[in-house]
């Protein structure tokens, strides 16, 4: 299943090489052809996503969940997970203003998996804006993107070093020096905006076949969660990863966790690491208020 990883997207803002132990990867070597698609699967009668219709059953492993995910008999294995992230979009609409949280991630850039990268974040829903503090590595660097003063330009800051002393700089959200070292735009953050490429890819996904999913339930940070676990067993240019997985919290309902891998680079080997993003500490609606995300404010970029 495509589950682009895009729980968050941060910004480097200085061209530095960054140190981290890396493994250097390449193309799996048996990948099939990239013009061949997977196969079309057998069409499931519609379904209704207000409760499970006659003949759904819920699927092993989720015994534990409090979330309504069944399946239909002939229908894609990724329905459920569409339905369930329907459901999830709306009640982020209806009940999160944001949240802010400890995100831990770590990205496949340029064929090398770097070092884990810890972050205090705070996400604002409307009008969107992410406020960003590096804890490790780059300790004490910020970056503040605010869509209410410009919808293209972010404001960072090192938190130490020789370029601390430019102070606050104007960045494009996608440029060069953004992007150094993230696989995406900080416009690209947050949960809501996960759910809402669950739903815009797995409708994509579910053209073809090649796909199994899995269930449980799991500890993430000491909480329990849903595992959604979706499997393309066989590369094809209409998929983007081989394993997907994404964790959903139990009580805040939101999704927190979530990573991919790609195919095994030899016959036999293991999946690789592509993303992985999790987050700690969630806390939702805290009550932000313009002067969280304002560039001015004397508590940031201090």
């Amino acid at each position: 299943m495509s589950l682009p990883a895009r729980l968050f997207g941060v910004t480097a803002l200085l061209i530095v090489a960054q140190a981290c132990v890396a493994q250097e990867l390449t193309s799996p070597v048996y990948r099939v052809a990239n013009d061949q698609t997977a196969p079309q699967p057998v069409a499931g009668p519609p379904v209704r996503t207000a409760s499970a219709p006659a003949g759904a059953t819920r699927p092993k492993g989720l015994e534990n969940s409090p979330f309504n995910i069944y399946e239909v008999p002939g229908e894609h294995p990724l329905m459920p997970c569409l339905r369930l992230a329907k459901q999830g979009l709306a009640e982020i609409d209806a009940n999160i203003q944001g949240y802010s949280a400890i995100l831990t991630k770590q990205e496949r850039i340029d064929g090398k998996v770097g070092d884990p990268q810890q972050l205090a974040i705070k996400v604002r829903h409307e009008p969107f804006s992410v406020y960003v503090k590096f804890i490790k590595p780059f300790a004490g660097r910020e970056v503040l993107y605010n869509s209410a003063k410009s919808t293209t330009k972010l404001t960072a800051m090192e938190g130490s070093g020789l370029y601390r002393r430019f102070g606050k700089i104007s960045l494009p959200v996608d440029g060069r020096l953004a992007m150094h070292g993230q696989r995406y735009p900080i416009t690209m953050t947050g949960v809501r905006f996960l759910t809402e490429e669950l739903l815009r890819i797995g409708t994509e996904d579910i053209k073809y076949g090649e796909c199994s999913v899995e269930y449980g339930v799991m500890d993430i940070g000491g909480r329990p969660c849903t595992m959604i676990k979706a499997v393309h067993p066989t590369p094809r240019k209409n998929f983007r990863f081989n394993i997907a997985r994404i964790f959903i919290d139990h009580e805040l309902r939101v999704p927190t966790g979530y990573d991919a891998y790609s195919w095994p680079i030899e016959a036999g080997g293991q999946p690789v690491l592509e993303e992985s993003y999790f987050h700690t500490n969630v806390v939702l609606n805290p009550g932000f208020t313009d002067a969280d995300f304002d560039e001015n404010n004397p508590n940031l970029f201090k």
